[in-house]
């Protein structure tokens, strides 16, 4: 009984400083700066060789190249800077970003932002999924309850790809992404636990969508 108390407990007080910390980081963060899509389109052709082809794999550590179609634009715009400055250890996608201004960013994001979403939610073990569920409750201040939040500073991950998530959450916990919050949270995580979450976000309806063409919403 009393484990199962301290247990509530430090869950408790992890919740609270996570959404402080939340909070703290939303303050200093400026929303993105308006974006002209059509401008963001032709700045994202380059984008699309990669996250415009579903399945595309990420060559070495392999997984799925995120769906960035339906994605909110101040979260688009947070990675890219993040890119560019090197907090993310992606080369390909830090030179991408290397030359990008922050209205070039802002225009690539309204673009994808506008994309109409067609995602479908990924198979994955109902079983995994199932127990993601449980595990995700601290994740829903930021990204909703399904990870389709409305939230603009977070990104979108329901229906992601279940193993960029993973991948995600285990660059997070290494460094490799260099985030207060989410380093604060993927710290402690065991690799069953991250494969929980990564399933029960990608088994989730969502308006994510790699394009095969320009599809905007009405």
């Amino acid at each position: 009984m009393m484990s199962l108390k301290y247990h509530q407990m430090n869950s408790g007080i992890i919740k609270t400083v996570i959404l402080s910390l939340s909070m703290i980081v939303m303050a200093a963060t400026p929303v993105a700066n308006a974006g002209d899509g059509a401008r963001g389109e032709k700045l994202a052709q380059t984008c699309l060789g990669c996250h415009g082809a579903p399945g595309l794999r990420n060559p070495g550590p392999v997984y799925n190249v995120p769906m960035i179609g339906g994605q909110h634009q101040d979260y688009i715009v947070a990675a890219l800077q993040a890119y560019r400055s090197k907090q993310r250890g992606h080369g390909t996608m830090q030179a991408a970003a290397a030359n990008l201004s922050d209205q070039d960013m802002a225009d690539i994001g309204a673009y994808f932002q506008q994309m109409a979403g067609n995602t479908r939610p990924s198979r994955v073990d109902p079983e995994q999924a199932k127990a993601g569920q449980q595990e995700s409750a601290i994740c829903q201040s930021c990204h909703g309850p399904t990870g389709d939040g409305e939230n603009t500073a977070y990104p979108k991950l329901a229906g992601q790809y279940e193993n960029y998530l993973v991948q995600a959450l285990k660059d997070y916990r290494s460094g490799e992404r260099n985030n207060a919050i989410m380093a604060g949270f993927a710290a402690p995580l065991r690799i069953g636990q991250i494969e929980k979450l990564a399933a029960w976000f990608a088994s989730q309806d969502g308006g994510l969508s790699a394009p095969q063409s320009n599809i905007f919403k009405k």
